[in-house]
């Protein structure tokens, strides 16, 4: 049997065979492929659909079923004034910078980000180039001049320019527009394309617009989130939640954003499928009854402060500790990052590769009072994955505003609450004939008055009269026969509160990508085949089964196991083909399928199966039924590989080579 040490690190990551890989297996694909394509729009083949659906599944369990949330799916045509109230039109928009002479658009950070990590990857390279040359010059003690001279890309950068740079990148989603076109500026930074100078930054808006109706009368947009669709339904939701505060609501569908310069594959795109929860806390306790559970989750946290400081060394702590000192700024916010780390090390993202990232303030949604993003490192280095974010009140309050429905929580005091305050008492009648037609006027400014200013007035009323002065400046004396100030006793038994929003909001697709760059490796004796080793909550198939023979007698027992199998939830494939066993699995590993079941001669005479894990290629035998079972449990995750290691005795039998 083959041994159960996998060295997965025997070969360096290869992104040009993964992504060969994925595009061969149809994986995913450019959209509208035979028509030449258009950027940022992709389609899914089988195994990336399924393991979309499957990622989907894992995340509705873990939040979804696992927090008692209320799911929604509201429309992705959303008329202008939602998003006018929200501030999308004014605000959602990215920086751009266009090639002076080509015209061609390019996103200004990206622009930055990608001329400095390459020179500062050019530095390491011909101070590396510059070590080997002096070794060789050494110990040759022949040549005056190193044969291994830098490539023009491969120049050394003066220390304080390589400390400059990477104090730029580590704060570099704080800089604004104009900020990033100075950088461009003083760094030399060109398209790098065309080698051209670029042109000032200039914002722009990110949402798709449309019109809604067959004469265009109503303007709309495709959402660029899903979260308005929460928001303007809150008092719905809060009436089937009973009116109780805290509760969440959650989402999965599809968003649109239109991408200045999208060229990373999935982890920039113009379509793409989101996952958001909006969590409603009363803003006065942000405490969560779980907390608990989570307290001891260790985290790697980038707080704004080491950013800011042009830092990027990361800190360790729990999130109970994070929470107590203050770096996450309350328990709700805390505990929605902890289950983020353990949704995404579930699915199969490396934890080690993982970490939470703090915005600054310029980068601070206008929305946001505190957001962290989990940022996950690939072969494009650290990409947002995750954001979760404190929204305040800001949007539910915006809406009220912009239409004058209350959405705000009603709720009974167990304890009424009994104040007592001054109170201006007008009479009407005199009032009218005194002031005329400045009767309103006068009357706001009394009702303006504050605590303080009702008691002083109302002192200076005993004494004769006293003195207001309405909105346009004009001077007002009212005496005790037009006004009086009494204190009076009031019984507050409700109160009302709009509630504060915690949103995790999840891209679903640049997930999957980087899933399967973090689970992707080549065994050391085949490079040329690849292996993904995806946890089997999410593998597109769970199990192949594999007959040894195309012959009919097998027929009737790869029935028998197919049904068994479908019967107990568990999706399978079956591989009849020609080619040899090895192939089979081989080509199957390539699609991560965690099990194979193999059925040979032995099987159709005493009913027993072999079961191979797809990592270590390590073999089980049993009886069929027993098989079954203990690749169910296997797939529902109530077992482990050594577990069911234990519970059927390993295959030694020769096996059918290629």
């Amino acid at each position: 049997m083959a041994s159960s040490v996998v060295n997965k690190t025997a070969h360096a990551f290869d992104k040009g065979r993964l992504d060969a890989l994925l595009n061969r297996r149809f994986f995913f694909a450019p959209a509208f492929e035979i028509y030449g394509g258009v950027a940022g729009l992709y389609d899914y083949g089988p195994p990336g659909s399924s393991l979309q659906a499957n990622i989907i599944a894992e995340w509705r369990r873990h939040f979804i079923i696992e927090e008692h949330m209320l799911e929604l799916d509201t429309t992705i045509m959303t008329p202008a004034p939602v998003f006018e109230a929200s501030g999308h039109v004014a605000r959602f928009a990215d920086w751009m910078v266009k090639d002076t002479k080509t015209g061609d658009v390019l996103r200004a950070d990206h622009l930055v980000k990608g001329v400095l990590e390459a020179r500062l990857a050019g530095d390491k390279e011909a101070r590396g180039l510059a070590g080997a040359a002096a070794d060789a010059e050494k110990d040759a003690k022949r040549k005056k001049k190193s044969k291994t001279a830098a490539t023009p890309s491969a120049v050394k950068l003066d220390d304080a320019v390589v400390k400059e740079y990477e104090s730029i990148l580590a704060q570099l989603d704080n800089y604004s527009g104009p900020e990033l076109g100075q950088l461009c500026r003083k760094h030399a930074i060109t398209n790098p394309d065309t080698g051209n100078e670029v042109g000032e930054p200039q914002q722009f808006n990110l949402m798709f617009a449309s019109s809604i109706g067959p004469t265009g009368q109503h303007p709309g947009y495709l959402r660029p989130e899903t979260a308005q669709g929460h928001f303007l339904n809150f008092s719905r939701l809060l009436e089937f939640n009973n009116g109780r505060v805290p509760f969440a609501s959650a989402h999965i569908g599809r968003a649109f954003r239109n991408e200045i310069s999208p060229r990373a594959g999935l982890l920039r795109v113009r379509e793409f499928t989101m996952a958001e929860i909006e969590h409603y806390v009363d803003p006065e306790d942000k405490s969560h009854a779980r907390f608990g559970e989570v307290r001891n989750v260790r985290l790697a946290l980038l707080d704004r402060h080491i950013q800011a400081a042009g830092e990027t060394t990361i800190q360790h702590m729990t999130v109970g500790e994070a929470v107590d000192k203050g770096v996450i700024a309350n328990a709700t916010l805390g505990y929605f990052l902890a289950r983020i780390y353990l949704f995404l090390v579930k699915i199969g993202i490396t934890p080690e590769r993982l970490r939470f990232r703090q915005h600054m303030s310029n980068e601070m949604a206008h929305y946001a009072a505190d957001c962290w993003d989990a940022e996950i490192q690939n072969s494009s280095g650290w990409t947002e994955c995750v954001g979760c974010a404190d929204r305040a009140a800001y949007d539910l309050s915006v809406h009220t505003a912009r239409t004058g429905h209350q959405l705000v929580v009603r709720q009974a005091l167990k304890e009424p609450i009994v104040t007592e305050r001054a109170v201006p008492e007008f009479n009407k009648k005199n009032f009218g004939k005194t002031f005329g037609k400045d009767t309103a006027a006068v009357q706001l400014a009394v009702t303006n008055m504050n605590e303080e200013q009702l008691l002083k007035a109302k002192g200076e009323l005993e004494q004769g009269s006293t003195t207001v002065v309405s909105t346009d400046g004009r001077e007002h004396k009212l005496t005790p026969d037009l006004l009086s100030i009494e204190r009076k006793t009031f019984k507050q038994s409700i109160r009302e509160f709009t509630p504060n929003v915690i949103e995790p909001s999840f891209g679903l697709g640049r997930i999957l990508y980087i899933l399967l760059e973090h689970t992707f490796w080549c065994r050391e004796q085949d490079i040329e085949r690849g292996v993904l080793s995806l946890p089997p909550a999410v593998a597109p198939t769970k199990v192949l089964i594999v007959p040894l023979s195309a012959k009919e007698e097998f027929d009737p027992l790869v029935q028998e196991v197919s049904t068994k199998l479908r019967r107990a939830g568990v999706f399978s494939r079956v591989d009849d083909s020609n080619t040899s066993i090895g192939k089979r699995y081989a080509r199957n590993d390539e699609l991560g399928t965690p099990f194979g079941l193999t059925l040979d001669f032995a099987s159709v005479q005493n009913r027993t199966m072999t079961l191979r894990e797809r990592d270590t290629t390590q073999q089980l035998i049993g009886d069929i039924d027993a098989v079954i079972t203990i690749v169910t449990e296997l797939v529902q995750g109530t077992i482990d590989w050594p577990a069911a290691c234990k519970r059927l005795p390993a295959y030694d039998g020769v096996q059918a080579v290629d």
